[in-house]
């Protein structure tokens, strides 16, 4: 268990609703709501933090969730209770992960590896548990190719990543060089924020985080 990035995390977590901001959460919902409509099957979602995409997700699924805060973690079960259907929360490392390998159908993540510290290994460490041919979800926020958006989140992330994310990480290459088959990036605003799909190649590499 990374303890530090843990520690970072749960003291973020009594104020994390305020600062993912209510109106940002009304923009994007329609979008997560369309993202997360493909959900069937044994899912994953990787860091469920306080519960805010609950709301999004469609009724009758069963979900494993993990998230390295426990506070984090406590926050979201009043969500977690209201859903219409089964989420099963778990503190859990997505570098150390529990579960054996091919476990989920399809694995989902939302605002997530802007902040794993080590992207490539944990989107490896996914791969390990989700089936050959799984498929892979992500609503993500990175970095910009243009200026003057690349240097502005470049110099933002020097203060952000010791609250919380990293603004400026080149999420889509990360998916690529961690093993997975790329089928769709939706650009949602400008190049920042973004919709990616990706498979679990049928025909599997060493796999490790």
């Amino acid at each position: 268990m990374d303890t530090r990035t843990q520690a970072k995390w749960d003291k973020a977590a009594p104020n994390f609703d305020l600062m993912a901001g209510r109106g940002a959460e009304t923009r994007w919902r329609p979008f997560k709501e369309k993202l997360f409509s493909h959900m069937e099957g044994r899912i994953l979602f990787m860091a469920l933090g306080t519960g805010l995409d609950i709301e999004a997700f469609p009724p009758g699924q069963t979900i494993t969730a993990i998230d390295i805060s426990p506070k984090m973690l406590e926050v979201a079960q009043p969500r977690i209770d209201a859903y219409d259907g089964t989420i099963e929360a778990r503190v859990m490392d997505v570098h150390d992960m529990g579960f054996e390998d091919a476990t989920f159908d399809q694995v989902f993540t939302s605002c997530t590896f802007c902040s794993v510290p080590n992207p490539v290994g944990g989107l490896r460490a996914l791969r390990r548990v989700l089936k050959p041919g799984g498929e892979l979800f992500m609503f993500e926020h990175t970095g910009s190719r243009y200026y003057p958006f690349r240097i502005m989140m470049d110099l933002m992330t020097q203060i952000s990543r010791k609250l919380g994310p990293d603004m400026n990480r080149p999420t889509v290459n990360n998916v690529r060089a961690a093993g997975y088959q790329i089928t769709e990036v939706n650009h949602l605003f400008l190049d920042v924020v973004k919709i990616i799909r990706a498979v679990n190649p049928a025909v599997q590499d060493s796999v490790s985080g």
